[in-house]
């Protein structure tokens, strides 16, 4: 079995685990009960994200689509969006070159783009999310992953990324591309739609730094205890997600008080799920919020999505727009130092939305 030094310890990767003859979960990635998943056996989920259809950010649509996105930032804080302008041909690029990494590299091949150990959010291959190597009650995610950094453009090295399977570097950079222009109008359109002006929200970030985290999660053999990944919010303005047909993401869908669930997110071909991060919360003072998701994991199919991260510069203090505060209304939020933020998420790790919770101010 194919290993990974990192930190003090060698990482077994998932992949390689789910490869190996194995009939239970190791212990390090067994979740404790009321983490765990449920799989019900009554008939599938009634509710469904929001759907939305941005006409390719057509003028005559705008107003519509706003009001879509309000309600939608509202109640979801995630929605897919449809008729985005990326084209389709690059969606199905990057999840392929994404399976080819994984699937038909060899492990060795795959373990020299290694992420740097013990460094949060570093670029390359992984498996592990959290920094605190030292921590034995932390309980690993049945995933590994590839990160890229692609904005701005003098963190973009293209010479760490895979040279396998041929074009994956420029296919990477050009989803990164797309992702961005992508980005920049959902967020003129957030701000939009609370009577900000357009550049509110990047204006905010300083500089628009980008991730793109390819992740893949391996069959797994007792999926009722564990996640392929943890309950947790982004810690940026938005993310945007795509996902293969196997589905398996979850988003924790809040009813008002303590009544919540959870929704499965049904694959839909060709859409892009945008979720709103703990900055776009903070930066609206509450009145959109971050969205709380989880990956759970089966048996039988492995499951590849692509994550694409929009982040403020780590040396901006993020806080409520002005324009929302008032004395109906005042901050629910002090503010942050975006890089402090980044390094409490993590070392103590996300559990839900206890890094932004933290920020909260007496009412």
């Amino acid at each position: 079995m194919e290993v990974a030094a990192e930190g003090k310890e060698a990482i077994i990767r998932v992949q390689s685990l789910s490869q190996s003859p194995l009939s239970k979960v190791p212990p390090q990635y067994i979740q404790p009960p009321h983490t765990r998943p449920i799989f019900p056996s009554h008939p599938p989920q009634t509710q469904h994200i929001p759907t939305i259809d941005l006409f390719g950010f057509d003028p005559i649509h705008i107003h519509s689509t706003r009001d879509s996105i309000a309600r939608a930032s509202r109640d979801w804080g995630a929605f897919h969006v449809t008729n985005h302008g990326v084209p389709a041909s690059l969606l199905h690029h990057i999840r392929h070159a994404g399976l080819s990494f994984f699937n038909d590299l060899s492990m060795p091949d795959k373990l020299r783009y290694s992420c740097s150990p013990g460094a949060a959010a570093s670029e390359g291959y992984g498996s592990r999310m959290l920094v605190n190597h030292d921590d034995a009650d932390q309980v690993l995610d049945w995933r590994d992953y590839f990160d890229h950094h692609t904005f701005p453009l003098s963190r973009r090295n293209p010479n760490k990324w895979p040279e396998f399977p041929s074009g994956y570097r420029e296919t990477v950079a050009s989803y990164g591309d797309e992702m961005k222009n992508l980005a920049q109008k959902l967020m003129a359109l957030i701000s939009e739609s609370l009577g900000l002006r357009p550049s509110c929200i990047e204006d905010t970030a300083g500089e628009l730094y980008q991730n793109i985290t390819i992740s893949y999660y391996p069959p797994c053999p007792q999926p009722e205890l564990t996640l392929g990944l943890q309950s947790h919010s982004d810690m940026g303005f938005i993310t945007l997600l795509i996902q293969d047909q196997v589905g398996g993401l979850q988003v924790l869908r809040n009813y008002g008080g303590d009544s919540e669930s959870w929704v499965t997110v049904e694959p839909l071909e060709d859409a892009i799920l945008v979720i709103l991060g703990d900055q776009t919360e903070i930066i609206t003072n509450g009145k959109y919020k971050s969205c709380v998701h989880r990956a759970i994991t089966n048996p039988d199919r492995a499951r590849l999505s692509v994550a694409t991260f929009h982040d403020p510069a780590k040396t901006v203090r993020i806080s409520p727009a002005s324009e929302l505060i008032d004395e109906s209304s005042p901050a629910k939020y002090r503010g942050v130092v975006y890089g402090d933020f980044v390094k409490s998420w993590y070392t103590k790790g996300p559990e839900g939305k206890r890094n932004i919770d933290a920020l909260l101010l007496e009412s």
